[in-house]
């Protein structure tokens, strides 16, 4: 499997929670937002790495998001 990180714009986020339905992974925050296992916040970006078989829920759940604020990216060796 490769490595791969998930990154949310918490600025774009609107909390219309498309991404929950399609990746399990991802949770409503207290702030009204989106949250995912073991991601940081800095500078209103969440961001998250993977080592699994999700990343096809994660690129599912970005597509979904109608104010493209979720990014899916390969981490490189």
């Amino acid at each position: 499997m490769t490595e791969y990180t998930v990154s949310v714009d918490l600025e774009a986020c609107d909390g219309v929670f498309a991404c929950l339905v399609r990746d399990g992974r991802f949770a409503e925050a207290e702030d009204g937002l989106v949250t995912l296992p073991d991601a940081e916040r800095s500078a209103g970006r969440l961001t998250a790495t993977f080592d699994d078989d999700e990343r096809e829920a994660a690129e599912q759940a970005a597509a979904a998001c109608p104010v493209d604020a979720i990014t899916v990216h390969e981490v490189e060796p």
